[in-house]
């Protein structure tokens, strides 16, 4: 589809200089400027760099009671989240804990019979299944207000470890870690569940150290092991790659591809048919990442949680090809979903609406998020998408567009139709709600009424932004290799270039995508070759497009490859 406009990020000269005296290569200091980095230390991934685990607030508590745990050889749980995130934070806590000599293990709770996070629900299990003497959250526990009142019932203690946005109030837990809580000053406040657990697993050594716990028959463990799981988790939960996130992530993906890797990661790069020597955040967002979230969609995640925490090669490839297996049933499950969808949508008046809401009675409550986002992406409308639950309810979950931050939505409704949502919660561009079947077409419109009175001028029209015009002698296999290696994603979008095209061939392979060959119309360049996925229409002689560079690795040979992202007439504006 041709988007209604082009525009190119800024990169102010004076920080683009900057950058460069400090050492930045000229592209490299261009595209970072671009992305809003302004400071020379921005550009280092040492470890080093990391702020102080000393800046979260809660840290110290949760470290001094940990420690006293493992000294007192308490029974540890750690309680999981069913997504990526959530299963790497279980991994490296349990991993981590064990090392240290802590007497733990984990549970994760099911998304369809057990709901979100630390609830009485869960603490009734974790104390049946296991006698613990202290819970530990991981990726969630923030609004877990029932369940640690559950625990303390119990008289079992919890330390919540999260990074989700707080509600009014917090659990009573006996310490809490979240860059997001009140008074906190740590700096960067979008890490993930798994950094956040990290991090605490730093205080902890510090304090076991401090105690003299560690010596020749129980050495002090290197964390930086588990650095593969971190990198994992944070690319998967799609949080914004700013520093401290962009240091976790490339110190990650450098043990990755040197090897030193977790057999669990190694034998899910297998099953994906992906390198791990040359791993990049798009194979970890987009081929390792759902594997390990299919588990959660469609089952449990403890076979996603076994296979990182696994030591045995053997085992972890058992365990990454049954979550091969599911995720090829994850895809089966969402292909006829969308099918279904854009059924349901056939011949509605699209564009009277500013959003789309739907429902199936068929469909699979693990994968309407899917649905939802593809729909989305497909329409440009905020979405939300509805599978049956229990007892006459529908669980929805959402995916938006700019311009219409999702959870305030739902919040706007609940205040105008407080009997109409009986849960929800989430961010600007996803979140979920639950509420009666019955509702359906309530919600639908009072979810129009929302996007209208919180974007009355409209949604942003379909924007492709770009880093203009890349230079002819930039057009080279090593800068492909060279962006490839960087670390790019959500809030730090990898490099997109955008020139005007002659076409020399193109044929179709596939049968679903172009094979082309093309020559700058400017003339400095010589042919290149290129992709353009999931299109099947003929191009016109002349093209403009929004490409990146790509090394395509085929027979032991490499060679650069364009991939064209966006097309558009030849005289199409590339805004400012």
């Amino acid at each position: 589809m041709t988007p209604h406009r082009f525009q190119i990020r800024t990169a102010p000269a004076r920080v683009v200089h900057r950058l460069q005296q400090a050492g930045a290569d000229p592209l490299i200091a261009r595209l970072y400027a671009a992305r809003g980095v302004s400071d020379p230390s921005e550009l280092s991934t040492a470890l080093t760099a990391l702020p102080p685990p000393e800046a979260l607030k809660g840290i110290d508590a949760a470290a001094t009671l940990l420690a006293e745990a493992i000294e007192a050889g308490a029974m540890l749980v750690v309680v999981g989240d069913y997504d990526c995130d959530g299963a790497t934070a279980t991994a490296l806590a349990v991993r981590a804990l064990r090392a240290m000599g802590a007497r733990v293990d984990y549970l994760i709770p099911n998304r369809f019979t057990d709901g979100y996070g630390l609830t009485p629900r869960i603490v009734e299990i974790a104390a049946q299944r296991f006698a613990p003497d202290l819970l530990i959250t991981v990726d969630n526990g923030i609004a877990s207000h029932e369940g640690v009142a559950a625990a303390a019932q119990r008289g079992i203690d919890v330390v919540i470890t999260d990074h989700h946005l707080p509600g009014a109030s917090l659990p009573a837990a006996s310490a809490i870690v979240n860059p997001n809580q009140p008074g906190c000053p740590f700096p960067s406040k979008t890490i993930a569940g798994v950094g956040v657990i990290l991090y605490v697993m730093m205080a902890l050594r510090s304090a076991l150290r401090a105690r003299g716990w560690f010596g020749a028959h129980r050495p002090e463990p290197n964390l930086a092991q588990w650095l593969d799981l971190v990198a994992l988790g944070t690319v998967a939960d799609v949080v914004p790659l700013e520093h401290t996130n962009r240091i976790l992530v490339a110190q990650g993906l450098a043990r990755i591809r040197a090897g030193r890797i977790c057999p669990g990661i190694a034998a899910l790069f297998h099953a994906a048919r992906r390198d791990p020597r040359t791993a990049t955040t798009q194979d970890l967002g987009f081929f390792i990442a759902p594997r390990v979230n299919a588990a959660g969609r469609l089952q449990e995640m403890t076979v996603g949680v076994e296979c990182l925490i696994t030591d045995d090669p053997i085992r972890a490839q058992q365990l990454a090809a049954t979550l091969d297996q599911i995720n090829r049933t994850r895809q089966s499950i969402e292909a006829k979903m969308k099918d279904e969808a854009l059924a349901l949508l056939d011949g509605e008046p699209l564009h009277e609406k500013q959003t789309l809401t739907l429902f199936h009675p068929e469909w699979h409550q693990g994968v309407i998020g899917i649905v939802a986002g593809r729909i989305k992406e497909r329409y440009h409308k905020p979405v939300f998408a509805f599978a049956p639950h229990e007892d006459g309810l529908v669980k929805g979950s959402g995916r938006s567009v700019p311009g219409l931050h999702l959870r305030d939505a739902l919040d706007w409704i609940s205040k105008r139709e407080p009997q109409l949502l009986i849960t929800f919660g989430g961010h600007a561009m996803a979140a979920g709600v639950t509420l009666r079947a019955i509702d359906l077409d309530r919600f639908a419109n009072a979810f129009e009424a929302a996007a209208a009175t919180l974007a009355p001028e409209g949604l942003d029209p379909r924007t492709v932004t770009t880093d203009g015009s890349l230079a002819c002698d930039a057009l080279t296999l090593e800068t492909a290799e060279q962006l490839a290696a960087g670390v790019w994603g959500h809030g730090f979008p990898a490099p997109l270039f955008f020139d005007s095209f002659e076409l020399l061939e193109q044929r179709l392979v596939g049968d679903a995508h172009l094979q082309l060959r093309l020559r700058r119309t400017d003339g400095t360049a010589a042919p290149l070759s290129a992709i353009l996925f999931r299109h099947r229409d003929t191009l016109p002689p002349r093209f403009t497009g929004a490409y990146q560079l790509n090394v395509d690795r085929w027979g032991g040979n490499q060679r650069l490859r364009l991939h064209i992202e966006t097309v558009a007439p030849s005289d199409a504006p590339n805004l400012g």
